[in-house]
């Protein structure tokens, strides 16, 4: 989930000194009066941290020292900045909490307006395992038969256990009309199979609607982007206007998105009372609300959520079933309920820092959990092949007044 917040001055201060104490280390680079320095100003810091202990970055200096005095190469001291503070946050083990350097920030941020180079698909860290939490509706993966669930055992032949999330996004990245190579382990399966994806520009709309069976209005949120909202508000005005009998809303491989959309796509059916929670590490807890600003506040309403479900789409179909807005239908969501914020940086750099947790209304831990449905309809490979779909005939008989 990714939250797009104001700059926090607070750590941005500390990351500012801590590059500042870099850059006093850069003039002294073969004197350890530089380390010395450097330590007293992250001493300064952290000396009574919250961690409870202090570092000794009398290691990162003398490494800093040799690999100037003895690297028979060319060195760039930015880049080295770069590598330390990435592998300092990735020393955290969160898969979510991610330095991204001015090229990785550009990128993130064309991600989140829904236009970027690849092939379309939205991956996690599922116990300790590269895994597809959703492609996207008609990306290049999608066509090649990636599904949600699939394990990613190697990109272009390489193994991804070592890989962190951040390297094996970019290794599946690539310029338009280049192929990479994927290693999957199809959901349930017991053998691995090559598959080639040609990388293109992916454009996302956000949202789909239609009707379906003459008086009922299907909508799809294949993310929640920066157009989400204006098209939901066009989708269930429409809805309004038609005078539907029944609203089926389809979270399915649905990876998340902006925290404000997802408050926003939940105030449409629900009138008021509580979205989101979210518990931060000193165990506060800080509620959103709805916004008031509901369409649909009594419409019957299924909410379809799988495997591929995650994030955003957690909280909205969570806030739901909490309030008891509508009826959950398909299979347990993925579980990722971790809120992180998007730091500016200086030089364009940016830092994504898990800051929190998200709970539904009720208090129940997103994270890890996944959210269960009130009906739980499987659908099966054999069922795509076929072209079936049970879950959304099973939200079209519930609307019908069938079990």
């Amino acid at each position: 989930m990714n939250q797009k917040r104001f700059t926090s001055i607070r750590i941005i201060g500390i990351i500012l000194a801590l590059v500042g104490m870099f850059a006093l280390g850069f003039g002294t680079a073969n004197s350890m009066n530089g380390g010395w320095l450097g330590e007293q100003i992250l001493a300064w810091h952290y000396g009574s941290g919250s961690s409870g202990n202090t570092a000794n970055f009398s290691l990162f200096w003398n490494v800093w020292n040799d690999v100037h005095q003895k690297y028979a190469g060319k060195i760039n001291d930015q880049q080295l900045v770069y590598g330390a503070i990435s592998g300092m946050v990735n020393g955290l083990g969160d898969p979510y909490t991610v330095f991204m350097n001015p090229s990785d920030a550009k990128q993130f941020s064309q991600d989140i307006q829904g236009q970027f180079y690849g092939i379309g698909v939205e991956i996690g860290v599922q116990n300790s395992t590269l895994v597809v939490i959703s492609p996207l509706d008609g990306s290049p993966a999608q066509k090649a038969g990636i599904k949600a669930g699939d394990t990613i055992v190697k990109i272009n032949g390489q193994d991804v256990s070592n890989m962190t999330l951040d390297q094996a996004v970019a290794a599946i990245r690539g310029q338009k009309g280049t192929t990479v190579k994927l290693t999957i382990l199809p959901k349930g399966a017991s053998s691995t199979s090559d598959v080639s994806i040609v990388r293109g520009l992916i454009e996302v709309k956000s949202v789909n609607w239609s009707i379906k069976n003459g008086n009922i209005g299907y909508v799809r949120i294949s993310q929640f982007s920066d157009d989400t909202v204006s098209l939901m508000q066009q989708a269930l005005n429409s809805f309004k206007k038609q005078n539907v009998k029944g609203v089926i809303l389809d979270l399915r491989d649905n990876p998340g998105g902006y925290l404000t959309g997802a408050q926003d796509v939940a105030s449409m059916f629900i009138s008021k009372g509580i979205v989101v929670s979210e518990k931060d590490k000193q165990g506060q807890v800080t509620s959103l609300f709805a916004t008031g600003n509901v369409i649909l506040p009594q419409t019957p309403l299924v909410v379809l959520v799988n495997g591929g479900s995650a994030s955003a789409a957690e909280i909205v179909s969570g806030a739901i079933q909490d309030d008891k807005r509508g009826t959950l239908v398909g299979e347990k969501t993925f579980g990722k309920g971790s809120v992180q914020d998007v730091l500016d940086l200086v030089g364009g750099s940016s830092l994504k820092v898990t800051i929190a947790h998200w709970l539904t209304p009720k208090g129940h831990m997103i994270d890890k959990k996944g959210i269960e449905p009130d009906v739980i309809v499987p659908l099966s490979s054999a069922d795509a092949a076929a072209g079936k779909d049970p879950q959304l005939d099973k939200a079209i008989s519930i609307l019908n007044g069938q079990k």
